[in-house]
């Protein structure tokens, strides 16, 4: 990563700039025949207050202490839900999302869960692809399970083309 960044779990203090980071990531999307919902709504913050309070919501700082980009997860049994991971555009191409990622995925290790999950764009290069060479693996429909069929039925109802999307996940191993 870029020196003069730090992954660091959210404190109650980073929340109230976490939906201005997502909205501006989320203008990337312009242009990538997205519903407009994609490029408007935002986390809401009870949900971002929520995961900082449980220790599920991380930030990458800049050198002066601001957040310049964030994670979010949802434990769901042995699996953790990747939720959202934005990073400013003016700060992207530096490695923030792989330490973002990385960061998640050593927590994850520790406290024993056995994959993450997401669902993305299949063709959106800083999706799917983004995903793929951090070692998540595309979970074709044979082996889509009952929640991954569900957040992608989620994602539909959102007006997310199904057709683009894709479920993936990781495998992990306890440290």
């Amino acid at each position: 990563m870029h020196v003069g960044y730090t992954i660091h779990l959210a404190t109650a203090a980073h929340v109230a700039a976490l939906p201005g980071i997502e909205s501006k990531a989320a203008a990337r999307f312009a242009g990538w025949r997205v519903p407009r919902a994609v490029l408007t709504k935002t986390t809401p913050i009870p949900a971002l207050t929520a995961a900082q309070a449980t220790g599920q919501l991380w930030v990458a700082l800049s050198r002066s202490d601001d957040p310049v980009g964030f994670g979010l997860v949802e434990a769901l049994g042995t699996r953790l839900h990747l939720e959202e991971l934005d990073v400013l555009p003016d700060h992207g191409g530096r490695g923030i999302g792989t330490a973002l990622v990385g960061e998640i995925e050593r927590w994850a290790r520790l406290n024993r869960f056995r994959e993450i999950a997401l669902t993305t764009f299949r063709d959106v290069p800083w999706n799917a692809p983004f995903y793929q060479r951090l070692g998540y693996e595309i979970v074709d429909e044979p082996s889509l399970d009952a929640v991954l069929l569900r957040w992608l039925e989620d994602d539909g109802a959102r007006g997310l083309d199904q057709t683009r999307r894709v479920a993936m996940r990781k495998r992990l191993e306890a440290e």
